[in-house]
């Protein structure tokens, strides 16, 4: 079986083969960070999880890069009235990030970019796509693209020039050739951060660094490139502008998108103002439930949000876990025989790889699970099921597990051991730097910031937290 996305470039299920065999270079648009992420920043980020698990798992070396946003018009405006620096605020929501992430047993990417730790690469290449004829600085320090010289633009949205409208992100400007073009470098205002560059003092535009990030570390041209539906018009269309503007090359072979969740036939933005935080939701509905709620709708489709929907998922997930606690008992105590069931489980198997080689079909992928349940059940019930075989379900049930990220309970929960061992080590930090043996002392920091926790003082004493 042979995996098989669908590939909005060309509207059409493709085979997957990577440009270099073996490997694949994933980017995928992560959030802007001037507040903690909703349930539809929730659904993307599980969906490509997904992806990353599943390529993983199937013998790929996948590069996963996602961004992050931290230089933005909502982050300034933001700051400003906090009284903050733009970059103080979004290194607070970054770190609120990876908790919410870790709670959702979202695994992390290999590469997290900032926009504020790219601009010399993001300046390199607006001087290329200048010198290649694309672009055209103005008055007030500013760059554009423009976009009526290149004949194709619209070919992932499927639009034609002459029927958009320019995005709400995209500030129309007097200056500006023609409305559609849109700002690769902001010139400077008063009360922003801003950095040099040949043009002035300023910032760059939304869409310049993704092609600039992506460029660095994952170089000219990716395997796929990921978001949420929303990104394709006007984001995604200008990150391959600029690119290809600058390699003459396409971006990305595939392009894959998560459908929106919605709210009342709108989709959940912070903008509309429908949005559900994931550290609110999660206080009612567990990660497990949440990832099981996401993955029970194929990624591309849209999913309504609401209470009871959640409710359901937890409901339909508390019966694939009764069954695991159940073959783990069986597994012990059933019948001593030599049948290990193996049609049964190559079968479910069979059916499972199949359906996420579809187009990574989460939904028919966990309706195998709940086969496997519903027939691993009467078999128990019947004793016609061995104590092998039970042990050869279990293993399968886990890769399954693994696989979507479900029935992980030890990913999602600490079960006080490690606060445990973090408050000896903290109490033995403080005894050795009261006896004035700073070297060990750092040395217990060092080694917990290598493995990825840092110690911070607050007015409740030393804290930890992981990073």
């Amino acid at each position: 079986m042979s995996l098989t996305l669908y590939n909005n470039l060309t509207k059409q299920k493709e085979e997957f083969i990577p440009i270099e065999h073996g490997k694949v270079k994933l980017y995928v648009c992560g959030v802007t960070v001037y507040d903690d992420i909703h349930m539809g920043h929730a659904r993307s980020m599980v969906v490509f999880d997904t992806l990353v698990r599943y390529l993983r798992h199937i013998g790929y070396d996948v590069t996963h890069v996602t961004n992050f946003t931290d230089v933005d018009d909502k982050i300034i405006n933001r700051a400003n009235k906090e009284g903050i620096d733009p970059l103080e605020l979004s290194a607070r929501y970054i770190g609120r990030y990876f908790e919410d992430a870790d709670r959702l047993g979202v695994k992390r990417a290999d590469i997290y970019p900032k926009a504020s730790e790219s601009m010399d690469v993001i300046i390199k290449m607006i001087e290329e796509i200048i010198a290649n004829g694309f672009a055209y600085s103005t008055k007030d320090g500013s760059v554009y693209f423009e976009v009526k010289k290149v004949k194709d633009y619209g070919k992932l949205s499927n639009q034609k020039l002459e029927s958009m409208e320019s995005s709400g992100r995209v500030v129309l400007d007097e200056q500006k050739k023609d409305p559609m073009d849109f700002a690769v470098w902001k010139g400077a205002k008063h009360g922003e951060c801003s950095w040099d560059s040949p043009w002035g003092k300023g910032r760059p535009g939304w869409h310049i660094e993704c092609s600039a990030m992506i460029r660095r570390h994952l170089g000219d041209k990716i395997d796929i490139h990921g978001g949420g539906s929303d990104l394709i018009f006007p984001h995604h269309e200008n990150e391959i502008l600029q690119t290809e503007a600058v390699t003459h090359d396409i971006l990305a072979n595939y392009w894959m998108h998560n459908g929106m969740l919605q709210v009342k036939d709108e989709k959940m933005s912070k903008s509309l103002n429908n949005f559900f935080r994931v550290r609110d939701v999660i206080e009612k509905f567990d990660g497990n439930t949440i990832r099981f709620y996401f993955l029970n709708t194929h990624y591309s489709s849209p999913l309504t949000y609401g209470e009871d929907m959640l409710t359901e998922a937890r409901s339909a997930l508390k019966r694939l876990k009764n069954n695991y606690a159940e073959l783990s008992v069986y597994s012990k105590a059933g019948p001593e025989t030599d049948d290990d069931r193996c049609d049964l489980i190559e079968g479910i198997r069979h059916r499972f790889f199949e359906a996420m080689n579809d187009d990574l079909n989460t939904s028919a992928a966990i309706e195998q699970m709940f086969q496997l349940a519903h027939s691993t059940n009467k078999m128990m019930a019947d004793g016609s099921l061995s104590k092998k075989a039970a042990g050869r379900i279990l293993k399968t049930i886990d890769e399954f597990s693994r696989i979507l990220g479900i029935l992980q309970e030890d990913d999602m929960k600490d079960d006080g051991t490690t606060d445990a061992v973090m408050a000896v080590l903290i109490e033995l930090r403080k005894e050795l730097r009261a006896r004035k043996q700073y070297d060990l002392a750092d040395m217990i920091r060092n080694r917990l910031a290598d493995a990825g926790i840092t110690l911070e003082d607050t007015a409740d004493g030393m804290k930890w937290k992981k990073i």
